[in-house]
């Protein structure tokens, strides 16, 4: 069963559009939120569904193309400390065990 009241999120996937696209609409008073507890903010998922039924918002088609070097960058930057732990490791373990006394 699904909820009454949707994240923005699900709205973008709902609507085909990014979140920041769902977020103009709302400043520009297209989509209604509600706020939850003052800190969630939600839609009414029946509003959405008929807003994307109607076409008043053209989805949009972002494609961005993920290269190589990007992939390798993302890499190094999210797995920075692990590499640099194998690093220390091994450089402990060639000193504990290929350094003569």
């Amino acid at each position: 069963m699904s909820s009454q009241y949707i994240t923005v999120r699900e709205t973008a996937q709902i609507l085909a559009v990014s979140e920041k696209k769902v977020m103009d609409l709302i400043e520009s008073g297209n989509l209604q939120a509600y706020k939850i507890a003052d800190q969630f903010l939600r839609l009414k998922r029946n509003e959405v569904v008929n807003i994307r039924t109607t076409g008043q918002v053209p989805s949009e088609s972002v494609a961005h193309a993920y290269t190589a070097a990007e992939r390798v960058q993302d890499f190094f930057y999210f797995n920075d400390f692990y590499l640099m732990a194998l690093a220390i490791i091994a450089a402990l373990l060639y000193i504990i065990f290929f350094t003569a006394y």
